[in-house]
């Protein structure tokens, strides 16, 4: 299972095969049009594989970068249309999520949440809610656009924040709000391909598959430049601020 996340600056790749990781270390790309298919090609050879040897291809969707999010989900239709492979969409929060709770110092204990941040730019943070359960972690809210400030509204329990530089300005404002926060190293972000290659990977052997031609990016909110793509929006995007609790999704244990 090939992994990756192109909606923030750092590309995040991964393999997942025969039960090991196969990584490459995040570095920052100028165009991620170009650099992305050279480091695909790095980390096959790494792990002395082909691209026909890929199995299945799971894709980051955001939210993030729109360049980067429509860069990254372009190329992973093509290399599933060219050969034929499984193709899965992640939600890019849900591989921070995962991240955090794999922690060694985060394990936590059932009941606490966990609040990936990430800068959406303008005073605006992307974000969700989870919150860890005896066999995993459960989804508690959309994905999510809203101002910074707002973030603390409904948080009422010790919370994990991870993230971008956003995530010590959040964790500031939710300890000001009296609440328990522990803040997990940024690294935890590194971690986004190797989380969506285990998660695909998960998906493959329940023979839950996307349709390539039905994924779009995950923009949460829509682009403001006139690109002819048309944004997808998430039902909770109309409700900016507010967390929902309506739509619950169980990962469980990976």
């Amino acid at each position: 299972m090939l992994g990756f996340d192109t909606g923030a600056p750092q590309a995040s790749l991964a393999l997942f095969v025969s039960g090991r990781i196969v990584t490459l270390p995040s570095r920052p790309a100028t165009s991620h049009g170009s650099a992305l298919p050279a480091a695909v090609a790095e980390l096959l050879d790494k792990a002395k594989l082909s691209l026909t040897d890929v199995g299945g291809i799971a894709v980051g969707l955001g939210p993030g970068s729109f360049t980067g999010l429509r860069v990254g989900l372009s190329y992973a239709k093509g290399i599933a249309m060219a050969t034929r492979c499984a193709i899965f969409g992640v939600s890019t929060l849900d591989s921070i999520a995962l991240g955090a709770v794999e922690c060694a110092d985060a394990a936590g204990r059932p009941g606490t949440l966990v609040c990936p941040v990430m800068d959406a730019r303008k005073g605006e943070v992307y974000t969700a809610l989870y919150g860890i359960v005896a066999d995993g972690l459960e989804k508690l809210s959309d994905d999510l656009v809203m101002p910074l400030a707002r973030l603390g509204s409904h948080l009422t329990a010790s919370v994990l924040v991870v993230g971008d530089s956003k995530a010590d300005e959040a964790a500031s404002l939710l300890k000001a709000k009296g609440l328990e926060v522990a803040i997990l190293d940024r690294e935890t972000l590194d971690t986004r391909g190797r989380l969506i290659a285990m998660i695909g990977a998960a998906r493959l052997a329940r023979g839950d598959t996307d349709r390539a031609e039905s994924l779009e990016p995950l923009y949460v909110r829509p682009p403001e430049t006139g690109t002819g793509f048309p944004a997808r929006l998430s039902a909770a995007a109309s409700q900016e601020g507010l967390w929902s609790a309506e739509r619950k999704n169980s990962f469980g244990s990976i």
